[in-house]
């Protein structure tokens, strides 16, 4: 195991490439039908049952590189092998679809009661990403908290009212780049509320000091004292 910091590309693909895997190999074989020990299985729920090793692997490679998971992976983690389980297991896709739905009320869920307390514990998730105020902090909780509830709501409309096609686009592309949007959004947020302070500072005009431009009056002032001095001895 390592503990070093991991390369943002590298993390990337294990953070996102399971995730555009599901998508590409579902589009693939969303119209197939498998047949595994006398019993058939569209190809959602094949491509579910392969994802979740995958998932978990990206997962444990992260741990293993790392040293670390947040509390928020492990979570995930273990709702996808709760949900994806029972689907496979039951043959019935929709309790997988409903995981989103689960994953955004428990967030939600999590943060309002922390909000109630007066505290905000999407702070200790994000604290060293986002350097802000307390307020600042309560602020974004409060967005994040609504973002998550209208996701969840969201969800169980797609998943029930639209095609399978459409909900595994929603879930895979829509949602990450409504998640991506809604942070570009709060930029003024960071800005206003933002504890990181310049290091650099301007830098000063060229030029005597005050100090300098005083001690040369005195001389130039002794200079002229010493000279009126001398001349009477001249003449």
């Amino acid at each position: 195991m390592t503990t070093g910091p991991l390369h943002p590309t590298l993390k990337a693909v294990l953070e996102f490439g399971p995730l555009t895997a599901f998508l590409i190999v579902y589009l693939i074989f969303r119209d197939d039908t498998f047949v595994v020990g006398g019993t058939e299985y569209s190809g959602f729920l094949a491509v579910t049952a392969a994802f979740i090793p995958v998932f978990l692997m990206a997962t444990g490679a992260l741990w293993y590189l790392t040293g670390r998971l947040t509390r928020l992976q492990i979570v995930i983690a273990g709702m996808l092998i709760v949900f994806g389980g029972m689907s496979v297991w039951l043959n019935d896709p929709s309790l997988f679809k409903m995981k989103p739905t689960a994953i955004y009320s428990l967030l939600a869920l999590i943060l309002g009661v922390g909000l109630m307390r007066g505290q905000s514990w999407l702070e200790f998730v994000l604290e060293d990403a986002l350097p802000l105020t307390h307020r600042g902090w309560m602020i974004l909780t409060r967005r994040v908290t609504l973002l998550f509830v209208l996701a969840a709501v969201a969800n169980e409309v797609v998943w029930r009212t639209q095609s399978e096609e459409f909900w595994v686009i929603f879930e895979t592309i829509a949602m990450p780049i409504i998640v991506f949007v809604f942070f570009v959004a709060q930029v003024g947020l960071f800005v206003d509320h933002g504890t990181l302070k310049p290091s650099w500072k301007p830098a000063k005009s060229p030029g005597r000091t005050p100090g300098q431009v005083k001690g040369g009056q005195c001389k130039g002032g002794q200079g002229r004292k010493r000279r009126a001095r001398r001349a009477p001895g001249g003449f």
